[in-house]
């Protein structure tokens, strides 16, 4: 059976901001994207929980990159393996290992994807439905065609290039709700 995708709450970057934070399962897997700052911890224990799992069962905890509205509430999910774009750290082990293609699960990967920052990646997840691709190359459905804070807007267009070639049914950006990926999305 391939992986199943829950919004556990959706981001925003306005005059406050928040990550979309993501519930990927696969069988035995159950990976969190991106926990990092939201109003309350409940938005994303609550939805945990109503999904029908526990902290303590989240086994994989992924980072889309580095900055701490991506990251804040990682310590919610104490026996998960965390992955960054270099390494996998549990408890005291730090694995060193590149992300790109790194396989977390069957049907659940990872993707060097950098353009927002250097170190980027995003999550990739075989659904029913079709590819699902978790990534903070976007923010929200609308872009921004131009990320503010993005370190080489050339990597930022060609990991965007990259991820639309993929032919994602569904793209989960860093701050809004899911979207399907059209001719108007911004590179």
């Amino acid at each position: 059976m391939p992986a199943t995708v829950h919004i556990l709450t959706t981001g925003y970057a306005d005059d406050r901001v928040a990550s979309t934070v993501t519930l990927l399962r696969d069988g035995n897997t159950f990976v969190v994207v991106d926990p990092g700052m939201v109003a309350d911890r409940g938005l994303i224990l609550q939805p945990l929980q109503a999904a029908g799992v526990s902290p303590e069962q989240v086994t994989d905890v992924v980072f889309s990159h580095h900055h701490p509205d991506h990251t804040l509430n990682a310590a919610l999910f104490p026996a998960a393996r965390y992955h960054d774009h270099m390494a996998i750290y549990k408890d005291d082990i730090w694995e060193d290992r590149d992300a790109d293609q790194y396989r977390i699960s069957e049907h659940i990967h990872l993707l060097r994807t950098p353009g927002h920052t250097s170190e980027d990646i995003s999550t990739v997840a075989g659904t029913a439905e079709g590819l699902v691709v978790l990534t903070h190359l976007w923010w929200h459905a609308e872009g921004p065609a131009d990320d503010p804070f993005a370190t080489d807007r050339g990597l930022l267009a060609d990991s965007r290039r990259a991820i639309l070639d993929l032919k994602p049914a569904l793209i989960i950006p860093g701050h809004g709700a899911p979207f399907t990926p059209t001719t108007h999305i911004p590179i």
